[in-house]
C-alpha cells in the first residue's frame, strides 16, 4: 500500500531563517510526520513536486513547548518533527503558487 505524500509533508516552514536558505543554500524547510524517515520524505517530495531532485534530507526532532498563563494556567505545544530538504542546483520550489 502507497502512502500519499501528504499525509507524510504537513506544511511548508515559513519563517525569515527558511526564505533565506531557499534563497541561498536551495534548502526547503517542512513540517513532517513524526513518524517518518528520510527515505519516505525524500519520495514525498519528489513525488509533490516532479520536477526536482532532492539531494539531501535532514531531519530534526522539535521538542515540546510549555508556557505559563495566569497563575496555574499552563500550556502546551506538542512536538513536531521538521525536515530541511536539499535540492539539486537548478532546482526549486514554488511554495506560494497561485497565491
Amino acid at each position: 500500500m502507497q502512502i500519499h505524500w501528504r499525509e507524510i509533508i504537513r506544511r511548508p516552514v515559513v519563517t525569515e531563517k527558511s526564505n533565506y536558505q531557499a534563497d541561498i543554500n536551495n534548502q526547503y524547510t517542512f513540517a513532517v510526520d513524526s513518524r517518518a524517515n528520510k527515505v519516505q520524505i525524500k519520495e514525498a517530495i519528489e513525488l509533490a513536486w516532479p520536477e526536482v531532485t532532492v539531494e539531501k534530507v535532514r531531519v530534526a526532532n522539535m521538542p515540546p513547548k510549555r508556557a505559563r498563563r495566569w497563575r496555574r494556567v499552563s500550556t502546551r505545544k506538542p512536538g513536531w518533527k521538521k525536515a530541511v530538504v536539499t535540492l539539486a542546483v537548478g532546482d526549486s520550489i514554488d511554495l506560494f503558487e497561485g497565491v
